[in-house]
C-alpha cells in the first residue's frame, strides 16, 4: 500500500506543478525549446479530450470520458485492494500505480481547472468547437463550470519532421513531424506503467491471467 501511495502522490504532485506552472505562465500555443534543444520543447496547448490531444463528441464526449475516468478510477482501487490482499507483487503493483496516478492527475484537470484558472478553452455550442482565449491564465474564479476544464499538455517531442513525396497517392506534399504528439506528466505515467505491465505481464500475472 506504501509503494502504490508514494507513486501516485508523487506522479500527481510533479503533474499538478508542472500544469499549474505553464497554465500561469504561458500564452495558449507558445513553444520554447528544452535547454536549448529543437527535439524537446514545452509547447502549452489545451485538450479537452483524451490522451495525446485526441478528442470526440464535444462537451457530451467530455462529459463521457470524465465519467469513464471515475469509473475506471473507482474500478482500480477495487482492484489494488484485492490485489493486496492476495499478495500480488510488485510486478503488477508499481505499474498500475503509475496507470492510477495518471488517470486521476487528468480527471483532476477535467473537473476543477475550469473552476480554479480565471481564462481557459471553452467549448461553444454555436459553432460546435473548442475556442482558445488570448493571454496567460491565473487563479480566479473559474472560465467554465465543473466537469467543463481542459487538461494541460506541455511535454513535445519533434524528434524528426519531412515532406511527403507529391507523387505518393493520398498523402503527397504532406508535412510529417515525429512526435507531433504533446502530452504531460499524467500520459506519461500512464505510457510508462502500460509499457512496464507488458514487459513484465508473466510476472505480473503468473498464473496467466493476462
Amino acid at each position: 500500500m506504501k509503494k502504490i501511495i508514494f507513486i501516485t502522490a508523487l506522479v500527481l504532485l510533479i503533474d499538478q506543478l508542472s500544469k499549474f506552472y505553464i497554465k500561469t505562465h504561458f500564452h495558449l500555443g507558445e513553444s520554447i525549446p528544452v535547454f536549448g534543444l529543437d527535439w524537446f520543447r514545452l509547447t502549452f496547448v489545451e485538450n479537452p479530450g483524451m490522451a495525446y490531444g485526441m478528442q470526440f463528441g464535444g462537451i457530451f464526449g467530455k462529459y463521457l470520458l470524465i465519467s469513464l475516468r471515475i469509473l475506471l478510477i473507482l474500478g482500480m482501487v477495487y482492484y489494488f485492494k484485492k490485489w493486496i490482499k492476495e499478495g500480488a507483487s510488485n510486478y503488477l503493483l508499481v505499474p498500475m500505480s503509475f496507470i492510477f496516478a495518471g488517470a486521476i492527475g487528468n480527471l483532476i484537470d477535467g473537473l476543477f481547472y475550469g473552476m480554479i484558472f480565471d481564462s481557459g478553452s471553452v467549448f461553444i455550442e454555436d459553432i460546435g468547437s473548442w475556442v482558445g482565449y488570448d493571454g496567460v491564465s491565473g487563479f480566479g474564479e473559474g472560465y467554465s463550470g465543473f466537469m467543463r476544464g481542459c487538461v494541460v499538455d506541455m511535454l513535445h517531442f519533434p524528434l524528426f519532421s519531412f515532406t511527403v513525396p507529391e507523387g505518393v497517392p493520398l498523402v503527397g506534399g504532406q508535412h510529417v513531424e515525429f512526435f507531433r504528439y504533446i502530452f504531460n506528466v499524467a500520459d506519461s505515467a500512464i505510457t510508462v506503467g502500460g509499457v512496464l505491465l507488458f514487459i513484465f505481464r508473466k510476472k505480473a500475472f503468473p498464473n496467466g491471467e493476462f
